[in-house]
């Protein structure tokens, strides 16, 4: 069948499914950096939670190391500014990315002859 389609229609169609492609790569970004963000957020909280003289200690690799509370405190606050931007960074691509899906999705259809829904 694609075979029959004009090189026009052809070339949109790879774009429209490269733009899927990237929308899905984005979607399992996204969800991974807010599952790490949720977990720096409860960190954060049970680290608020603890007196201030407590021993802490901090996993690096396989390693625990003892630390001080107010540098992994810094750590994480540090830590949760970059998820939340990188988030809000995500967010954008995403939408750009709905709009560019939507735009080339429109032309195929005008393309092939099929009424756009208005």
């Amino acid at each position: 069948m694609s075979s029959e389609l004009p090189p026009q229609i052809q070339n949109q169609l790879a774009q429209l499914q490269q733009i899927q492609q990237q929308a899905q790569a984005l979607a399992a970004q996204k969800n991974q950096i807010e599952i790490n963000l949720k977990e720096t957020e409860l960190a954060l909280g049970e680290l608020e939670n603890l007196d201030d003289n407590a021993v802490v200690y901090r996993a690096i690799g396989d390693l625990l190391i003892k630390t001080e509370r107010e540098k992994t405190k810094n750590a994480l606050i540090e830590k949760k500014d970059t998820l939340s931007l990188r988030t809000e960074t995500i967010t954008r691509q995403e939408e750009r990315i709905q709009k560019r899906f939507q735009q080339l999705q429109e032309q195929l259809k005008q393309a092939i002859g099929t009424p756009v829904a208005k």
